[in-house]
């Protein structure tokens, strides 16, 4: 059998999962995630999707994070009526994060219309709303991990545990009979498989290609076991508190947020001088722990492990926008976790322009930032970013805690390959930046697979032991651009670079002068 794969998303940046697998007349979508990262990439999450949602027979859903799930209504809203095939753990969590997506959009544009009616531009439409949440749910059909399940006729496909979410999988596809039968392994995002509460990856052996996951393809994290990773958390603490306090954590709000206050709090019962109030200020966290109290038993362990945090005291859930607001009389030592992970939206924004600018507070990033988001600029350094159209100075002291992130780095991904062997066909790398498949392509390739980075948009032809790029009749990005910083982040390192350029001018002679020469750039003849 021949098939076709379109890379719709995943490919050239870590976000906006989507592929196309067309088997004869059947159409299956795997994943129909959300873009995140700069202005430009985020754009194409408001376009139509490049393929007819109606034409679409299955979606087969690896996981719930919203650059995996997050378009899933919007899907709908276009017209596609088939069945969501999923685990019962991420049918649950997506019926939180897709209702809190649906709100921050709904919110945002609110906002944009303001600002854009103020400016005299056009208003825009959310990509969906939460009405069209409820019908996307109600296309959800729950699978079991290690159980095939017949999605359409002539195909087949099992989900196995990935280890990097509750609920998260690989998913294998079958498709065809006898002999000429594809088998295709879409790896989703894959943990390290020393997430303590979280069962070990797993896979089939013996497919014929392999859709291989790169977030960490060009580096070794630091990927501790539980013990040692309490004990780096305990040292970022310690020297929070000897800063003066507080700390401020931005936090991917399912899973990452849950398994943050549970090493916490082992932290301050076990260091009782760090005991401190933890505030919770993201609802969309609150909510999917509820989740993970109600489906986070682990067959590895024999337990659930998220059972302390439905009694934590010290523990402070903030639902409401008034009890975050109230955080700003608070002082001295305590810690907030707030979402987005990456800093782009959410309640951690307005934290960050009230506190970056403090040198007694300490932030501490736990998770992978994409390009051109705000989280990124401050791992990367910079001195003042721009909030919510201000100049903010960086104060505050930026850590980096990588050993929480649920992604496999370059070696993990290797040997979960290694494990899914022989393979007959191609290593397809993707949901990584550029670099990070490249490289990881490069050390498949000397480990004797024969390994692809397909681009944004592209379609592979697939038989069982081969697999080719068809040319792309249009792109609908240009090489690199999804992950390079846009026009957008230039302007607002242009207006920082500006601001403290003026103030650091002796007169304002020589203030009217610059801008007088930026203002002659502007005009034709100028």
């Amino acid at each position: 059998m021949t098939a076709h794969l379109t890379f719709h998303g995943g490919a050239e940046c870590v976000t906006g999962s989507c592929l196309l697998l067309e088997t004869g007349e059947r159409r299956l979508l795997i994943d129909c995630g959300m873009f995140q990262g700069p202005k430009t990439l985020k754009a194409l999450n408001y376009e139509p999707f490049p393929f007819a949602p109606d034409s679409i027979d299955a979606v087969l859903l690896t996981h719930a994070h919203i650059d995996h799930s997050g378009l899933l209504p919007k899907l709908v809203r276009a017209g596609y009526r088939g069945p969501i095939f999923a685990t019962r753990s991420t049918r649950d969590l997506c019926e939180v994060m897709l209702a809190d997506a649906a709100s921050i959009q709904e919110s945002e544009v609110r906002q944009l219309n303001r600002r854009n009616a103020q400016r005299g531009l056009r208003a825009v439409e959310p990509i969906y709303t939460g009405a069209d949440v409820d019908p996307t749910l109600r296309l959800f059909q729950r699978v079991k991990f290690g159980e095939p399940m017949t999605i359409v006729g002539g195909v087949q496909a099992t989900w196995w545990p990935a280890g990097h979410l509750l609920g998260a999988a690989s998913i294998q596809v079958e498709a065809g009979e006898g002999g000429e039968a594809l088998n295709l392994l879409f790896s989703g995002d894959v943990g390290s498989g020393r997430q303590p509460f979280l069962p070990a990856p797993a896979g089939p052996s013996g497919v014929d290609h392999v859709i291989l996951e790169s977030t960490y393809g060009d580096r070794e994290r630091i990927d501790l076991e539980l013990t040692a990773r309490r004990r780096a958390l305990t040292e970022e603490l310690r020297q929070a508190r000897a800063a003066g306090g507080p700390l401020l954590i931005p936090t991917f709000a399912v899973g990452r947020a849950q398994e943050l206050i549970l090493d916490l709090l082992a932290v301050m019962e076990a260091e009782p001088a760090l005991a401190a109030d933890i505030f919770l200020d993201s609802p969309l966290a609150i909510e999917a722990t509820e989740v993970f109290l109600r489906r986070g038993w682990n067959p590895d362990a024999g337990e659930n492990p998220f059972e302390p945090l439905r009694h934590a005291t010290r523990l402070h859930h903030l639902m409401r926008p008034q009890e975050s607001d109230r955080l700003e009389r608070l002082s001295g030592w305590h810690v907030i976790l707030a979402g987005s992970g990456m800093c782009d939206a959410g309640r951690i924004r307005r934290h960050l322009k009230r506190l970056l600018w403090r040198r007694e507070v300490t932030v501490l990033i736990t998770g992978f930032q994409a390009a051109g988001t705000l989280g990124r600029y401050l791992v990367e350094g910079r001195s003042a970013v721009r909030i919510q159209g201000e100049d903010v100075r960086v104060g505050a002291r930026i850590r980096m805690l990588d050993s929480y992130s649920g992604h496999a780095d370059a070696t993990g991904l290797v040997d979960w390959l290694n494990d899914r062997a022989p393979l007959a066909g191609t290593v397809m790398v993707n949901h990584g930046e550029p670099d990070a498949a490249a490289v990881l392509a490069a050390r498949l390739g000397a480990a004797g697979y024969r390994a692809s980075t397909p681009r944004l948009d592209e379609t592979w032809v697939l038989d069982r032991t081969s697999g080719q790029p068809m040319p792309r009749d249009r792109a609908r990005l240009e090489a690199g651009q999804a992950t390079r910083p846009d026009w957008h982040n230039d302007r607002s390192a242009f207006l920082v670079a500006l601001n403290e350029t003026l103030q650091r001018l002796p007169n304002d002679a020589e203030r009217e002068a610059l801008l007088g020469r930026l203002a002659a750039t502007l005009t034709p003849d100028g």
